[in-house]
């Protein structure tokens, strides 16, 4: 499948990964990527340690929009009115479990709440909760950092054959 042997010294066989390039995405391309999921995980600090949720979203003008409901973790997101936001992390990937092959995109930056009661609405229309919770407030992720790779196969090598 996704592995084949070799010859190693003494004659013993060894198992080696199926030939793969990882390629580097620009943020363009990681962005319009991140816009065909709806799925990914945000990373962000809770008592002062790394907590990860997965939540549904979707990017517009380069931020990711995200909602949350009061009494969840991702509640304790409210920054000073003073400050850019709170940094935090968020990724989505598509990755096929046979073949290995597809992207993961991440992006760092600040995470506000959405204060225009207009947006918020619009929001709630555009992106619905997959859990029975009531979503009260809306998170706006603007980019600083964004980051992301492909993982393609070697065009001179045999791809096992992704699953249906």
């Amino acid at each position: 499948m996704d592995q084949e042997a070799v010859r190693g010294p003494g004659g013993r066989c060894v198992e080696t990964t199926a030939a793969r390039h990882m390629r580097d995405l620009d943020r363009a391309e990681a962005l319009r990527l991140l816009s065909t999921v709806s799925l990914g995980r945000i990373v962000f600090t809770q008592h002062a340690l790394p907590a990860v949720r997965p939540v549904n979203h979707f990017v517009e003008n380069e931020a990711i929009i995200v909602r949350i409901h009061e009494d969840g973790a991702l509640a304790s997101l409210v920054a000073p009115a003073d400050a850019p936001g709170v940094v935090v992390a968020y990724e989505a990937d598509v990755i096929d479990s046979v073949t290995h092959l597809g992207w993961s995109v991440v992006v760092t930056g600040y995470a506000r709440v959405v204060a225009d009661a207009d947006e918020v609405d619009r929001y709630a229309h555009l992106l619905r909760p997959w859990v029975a919770h009531r979503m009260t407030s809306t998170l706006r992720i603007r980019p600083d950092l964004v980051t992301g790779f492909r993982l393609e196969a070697d065009p001179t090598q045999p791809v096992p054959a992704a699953r249906g």
